[in-house]
């Protein structure tokens, strides 16, 4: 058995993107190994900043479009269907599951992907924290993409962190007005407003909710996991035990 996709996943601030390029590092000589950070506005199984745009808009006929191609009015216009943040539900889901479905059909029999999230943390911020559907929900979206990916034996690598407003803090005096862009999102979003959540202590609740129910979703996929607990705490440990776990595979 070949695993062709690798996936590490975990809250913010919990280091996917060093934890993932390292787990690139180390899968180097098992093929044509290409790493997908977040935020790459070209990712072959996500639509970062993309609109469904109805027809009319662009072109005779409803498309998916990049963003980053429009300025001014037009883009005012496309906003209000961003794939992520704009689409209703009904409209969404099916786009993702076909993108996923693309990338997959494309994926070539050398190649070996490994992503930082987009298994679970994407569909948990549109599901949960956007839209604040249930956890039984969001498990059976994310079972589906599970079941897409299977023919690439997946495997997750997940970031578990227990010190989650510590995590925060640090990397917050890294990302100037970071924080006041992710706590309006996950406090006035479905799940915030079900909840109550307000301010910085709402932030972080929201955040252990979601990596309660990531846990719980992730043990009952058909995938193989590794899940390091509180990897911060020591890093060097930590990539010891993911090099011994993928040199397994």
């Amino acid at each position: 058995m070949k695993n062709q996709l690798f996936i590490v996943e975990g809250l913010p601030c919990s280091g996917k993107s060093s934890t993932s390029a390292f787990a690139a590092s180390l899968l180097e000589g098992r093929g044509d190994v290409r790493f997908v950070d977040e935020g790459t506005g070209d990712h072959p199984a996500d639509y970062e900043f993309h609109a469904l745009a109805p027809a009319g808009l662009v072109s005779d006929r409803a498309e998916i479009v990049p963003l980053s191609r429009f300025t001014g009015r037009l883009l005012e216009q496309l906003l209000p269907y961003k794939i992520y943040d704009g689409l209703p539900w009904e409209a969404e889901r099916p786009v993702m599951l076909d993108k996923w479905r693309q990338f997959v059909r494309a994926c070539p029999g050398s190649a070996v992907y490994v992503f930082n999230c987009v298994l679970l943390q994407n569909p948990m911020c549109e599901t949960m924290m956007r839209f604040g559907f249930p956890e039984e929900t969001s498990m059976r979206y994310i079972r589906e993409i599970a079941q897409i990916i299977r023919p690439l034996h997946p495997v997750v690598i997940y970031l578990k962190n227990t010190e989650i407003a510590a995590s925060v803090h640090r990397a917050a005096q890294d990302r100037p007005g970071w924080l006041d862009a992710v706590i309006p999102y996950h406090v006035n979003g479905g799940y915030g407003r079900q909840t109550g959540a307000a301010g910085f202590e709402g932030y972080i609740r929201c955040l252990e909710e979601r990596q309660a129910r990531e846990l719980r979703i992730l043990s009952a996929l058909p995938v193989q996991t590794l899940i390091l607990d509180n990897p911060q705490r020591d890093w060097a440990c930590a990539h010891e035990t993911i090099r011994q776990f993928l040199s397994a595979l």
